[in-house]
């Protein structure tokens, strides 16, 4: 992911994570990815995999996520972010579901229908988010005193 010139960087455990707008963009393009039928074309002798499979995804095939760098890392549980694959233990619903539970007792349908859901709830909250960081920086931007040349 670019990083933007004076971007507030934010940290969690040493790991520099992705702004609002990053999560954004990446779940945006998610979402691209899942409506245009990403997730049905097998791949060798499976279906694809939810995130793992997806472009969105920055880990290495059979690698260990990235963690600190991954979109998706503010929405797994405290609890889960030691899970090999983490995003796999996102709660997609009220009920808790989450990719794992749903590879267990879903169909593929059942999955992307849980995913679609998912990622239209959370692209609202974050586009919420950013609206509401974009005000804030405007009203402090505002309230900065103005500042004066000295004369001579």
């Amino acid at each position: 992911m670019k990083r933007q010139a004076g971007r507030r960087d934010v940290f969690v455990l040493g790991l520099l994570m992705p702004t609002t707008k990053e999560r954004l963009e990446v779940l945006g393009r998610e979402l691209e990815f899942l409506e245009n039928g990403g997730y049905r074309s097998p791949i060798l002798w499976r279906v694809p995999l939810i995130f793992e499979d997806s472009p969105i995804c920055l880990k290495d095939r059979w690698s260990v996520c990235p963690r600190g760098a991954c979109a998706l890392l503010d929405s797994v549980p405290q609890g889960s972010r030691h899970e090999t694959v983490p995003c796999r233990h996102i709660p997609l619903n009220d009920t808790g579901e989450t990719v794992h539970s749903l590879y267990i007792t879903g169909t593929n349908e059942e999955i992307q229908e849980a995913l679609r859901a998912w990622l239209l709830k959370t692209i609202t909250c974050l586009e919420q988010e950013a609206e509401s960081e974009a005000t804030e920086a405007t009203e402090r931007t505002r309230s900065l005193p103005e500042r004066t040349q000295k004369d001579g």
